[in-house]
This record gives C-alpha cells, structure tokens and sequence, in this order.
C-alpha cells in the first residue's frame, strides 16, 4: 500500500472517523487522546497534498521531503489508531482494564523504531545519535532521581500487580480511596469525599498500604464495625441474641455479606466507675466498599429497631443529669395522653368494635410499642405467632410465596391492622409483610386479649362473625358466589372461626 495516494488517505481519514465515532460511543470523557490522533491525520493529510503538487510541478526535493514525512505521520496515526482500538475499545469491552503505562509502553516503543526508520529514510546514523543521547541520559538521570523512582515505581507496580485498577487502599495516613488510574510517575486515587488524590509511586512502594476487602480465594468483602452501649444490667446474652437475630433476619441488608453472618459481640464493661454500660459492636463484611457509611446507616436503623423491640434502651451516661419541670400530675397527665392514643388505635380494628370502653382501655394497657425499620419483615410467611400488629405510622408490602414464587400482592397504609388470625386462633402467617418505610404500631399479644374473653366469652361469636365476613367478602370476587351461597359461607365459615378461637383460648 502507497502511503503518498489519496486512496490510502482516504482509506486512513475514514479509519480515523470510525474510530473516533466508537471512541466517543462507548468511551465518552477521554478526547486528549483523539485529538492528538486527529493532529498526525490531519498533518498526514496535509503532506499527502504537498507531495501530490510537488510531483504535479516537479519539485523533486520537496517531494522526497514529503514522501518521508509522509512516511512518519501515516505511520504515527495507524499506530494511535490501533492502540486507541485495541486498549480503548476491545480490551475493555471484553471485560479487561490495562493501566495506561502498557499503552505508553507500547506507544513509545513504536514511535522510536518508527523514529528510527525515519531517520535512516533522510540519511541520518541513528547509532551516533543513541551514543550521543546516553550520555545526556546519564547526566539527567543524576538530577531526575525523584522523578526516575516514581517511574520506576510504576512501572515494578504493573509487574507484581501487587495494586490494580479498581482496588481499594487505606495509605499510612488512614486515607482511604479507589484506585482509578497508574501512570508513569503517580498513582490516581478517588476517595470517598469526591476528591482526586495524587500519589507519588516511590511513596507506595516505600509504604505499608492496605487493601481493604481483598483475601485470596474469597469474595471482595471489608469487615465493618459498628458500636454502641447498652446499661450493663442487661444480661449481654439477650442483648447479642436479639441483635444477631435482627441482623441475620430476611430481607438481607444492603450491601451485607451472608457469609460470614453479621455477629454481635460485648467488648467490655465499663471500668472507670463514672459510666454504667457495656460496650458492644456489631461485626458484619461489607460486599460495595464505597458505600461503607450508608450502609453502617442502614445497621444502626435496624439495631434502633431491634432494641426497641425488645425493650432494651441504648446506654445514656451515667453523669448526665436531665432537669424536668415534672411532677404526680403532670406524669398522670402524660399517660393519659397514652392511654387515649392507644383506645383510639384499638378502635380501627373492626372485629374488635363490640367492646366497650373498659374493655378497651384494659388492652390499651397491654399494647407494646413496636418499631420496624424500613426493609424489614414484620411478619413472615407461615411463621407461628399469637399476636396481631395495629399499624399507625409508615407503610408495607404483603408478598405471598406459591410454588417457589414469592410475588407482592398489595400494599398496606397505616392506620391498619394485620395478624388478627394469629391472635384469635394462632393460625401460620399467611403472608410475609415487609416495611417500606420506618413503621410505628402496636403488638397486641393472646395473653391480653385473653382477659378480655375471659370476662366476657360471649364477644367470641361476634368476632367471628366479622372474621368470617371479611374472609369471604375477600374470597367472593374469586369464587364467583352470589349472594345466597355467599351467607351460606359466612356462616359456615363463622362456625369454624368460632370453633378454633374457643379451642384455642380453651373456652368450652
């Protein structure tokens, strides 16, 4: 192929078109390096015309001129192009990301033998020329010491692959970051804070870097810690058994490992004799390392929840003294307030409405405050459980698994209750309910509601009656009755309600 044609610049210009085109596709952000290709086209482009007129009016000088430098620039830009297509644009697109120095080393390497050939092309000893140059080299290299170090350090990085492109690093300094690229004289690093850090090589190679999540054999996974107190009365036993149950429970957290489990573990009781609490820490691995605050975010959510639960109040300290404008009545005042809420709570459950006041306020009493994190399950699919949830705050999703497919079936707003055949006849969760944002309710368990039964067994009948509509109300659509054979179900359905409630609550 003639290089001094315009069918071979042709044939270059639209290989660089194509190129640049795919470039800016599928790699968008990087135009240095288009540009300088587009200088050697466009310089190649420009001799080829200066050749062609050179020949038209015979100036043999200028086109032996031309036809060399013609020789360099079309070879200059057929080698940017390979390398722009082949370290760009395939080995990336199979899956691959080579750091920048093996592109240069490939880059210098060609342009020298090119640089070589060019020179011989004019006349030139291009040995004298590189007898010449080591002496230079030699005397820079005494003054370049710092700058040779970093370039070498780069270049013995690449070798042992000891750092990669993509890892995370903690430096000595505790800075923690992604590498993002390694040139010839410094290491790009994007740390959390959206900062670029600039790292001599010589610096990482003379220093004790870490890097975080990398274990040969094993998933990229960092183990987190996340701290908090709890009053030293607490038998730490609960308080690790409560905690692990949380974290272990489905849906997983974001961004958590399930293997190894998240743990709980006491790491000391105080010794001073100013504060009252044991120190804990939950122990889980984190599988997205940039997301190492959000995600500690979202342990403290569900550990706030857990503990609430279960009754367990975070740590406060000791010497912290709380002055209130407080007294009898004031106290009285506030649980009133309470009990109220709770009577007003009780009265969205339909099938509970033929109570009377008293009857209310007795379970208002029994009601536990419960909180749920976003995320959570509330309840779980075929799980036993003899209490129902009256939801006041937040919203959830009701999913239903059936022949190994788990699929949502509606969505819950608060003020609502669910459970409701837990608590009257212990009958399996029928449904799994997770939180979709923090949910604020009550628990009413049996052991409450049994006082209730207990003074009046009759109430029973009418519960059931509500169970049974609701039940076959919900069912009709899909069964297609009309409204005979829907009376007949309730009633035979109310019959069987009636049955399992008195079993359950041994009631004769």
């Amino acid at each position: 192929m003639t290089l001094t044609t315009w069918a071979t610049a042709s044939i270059i210009l639209v290989s660089f078109l194509i190129i640049a085109v795919l470039l800016r596709t599928f790699s968008p952000g990087d135009n240095s390096h288009i540009k300088r290709v587009a200088f050697f086209c466009f310089t190649y482009l420009f001799t080829v015309t200066v050749f062609q007129l050179a020949t038209i009016f015979q100036w043999p000088q200028m086109e032996l001129t031309a036809s060399n430098i013609i020789f360099l620039t079309a070879w200059l830009t057929l080698i940017e192009l390979f390398s722009l297509l082949l370290f760009k644009l395939i080995i990336p697109r199979l899956g691959y990301q080579l750091p920048s120095i093996i592109s240069d080393l490939f880059l210098a390497i060609s342009i020298i033998v090119l640089l070589v050939l060019t020179l011989s092309n004019f006349g030139v000893d291009a040995t004298s020329i590189a007898a010449t140059s080591a002496i230079v080299t030699g005397i820079l290299a005494i003054g370049l010491q710092a700058t040779l170090g970093n370039i070498i350090g780069g270049i013995a990085l690449q070798l042992d692959r000891s750092i990669r492109l993509g890892d995370w690093i903690q430096l000595e300094n505790g800075t923690q970051g992604r590498v993002q690229e390694i040139r010839w004289r410094h290491t790009v690093i994007e740390t959390r804070n959206w900062d670029t850090l600039i790292v001599p090589n010589a610096t990482l190679l003379a220093g004790n870097i870490i890097i975080l999540g990398k274990r040969a054999g094993e998933p990229l996974q960092h183990r987190m810690w996340v701290y908090f107190n709890v009053d030293f009365r607490t038998n730490p036993s609960h308080v690790i058994d409560v905690v692990e149950t949380a974290m272990q429970a489905e849906p997983a957290i974001l961004n958590v490992a399930s293997h190894p489990k998240p743990n709980c573990v006491c790491l000391d009781f105080s010794s001073d004799n100013r504060e009252s609490y044991a120190h804990y820490a939950i122990r889980y691995w984190l599988t997205e390392i940039k997301d190492d605050d959000p995600t500690n975010s979202l342990i403290r959510k569900r550990l706030y929840a857990a503990l609430q639960r279960a009754n367990i109040p975070l740590a406060i300290p000791a010497a912290q003294l709380f002055i209130d404008n407080d007294d009898s009545q004031r106290r009285a005042q506030k649980q009133q307030k309470n009990i109220l809420a709770r009577i007003d709570a009780l009265k969205q459950i339909d099938f509970l409405s033929g109570l009377n006041q008293d009857e209310r306020s007795l379970l208002a009493h029994g009601l536990q405050l419960v909180l749920y994190s976003k995320g959570e399950n509330i309840m779980k699919q075929n799980d036993s459980a003899n209490w129902l949830y009256i939801l006041t705050a937040g919203t959830a999703e009701v999913w239903v698994e059936s022949a190994g497919k788990n699929s949502k079936v509606a969505d819950i707003v608060s003020p609502t209750f669910v459970g409701e055949m837990g608590l009257m006849a212990g009958a399996p969760r029928n449904a799994t309910i997770v939180a979709t944002s923090d949910i604020y309710s009550y628990r009413l368990h049996k052991d409450e509601f049994q006082k209730v039964i207990l003074q009046r067994p009759s109430i029973i009948k009418k519960i059931s009656k509500i169970l049974a509509v609701r039940e076959v109300e919900t069912n009709s659509i899909k069964d297609r009755l009309n409204e005979q054979a829907k009376n007949q179900k309730i009633e035979q359905t109310s019959v069987h309600i009636l049955t399992k409630i008195s079993t359950f609550f041994g009631l004769d």
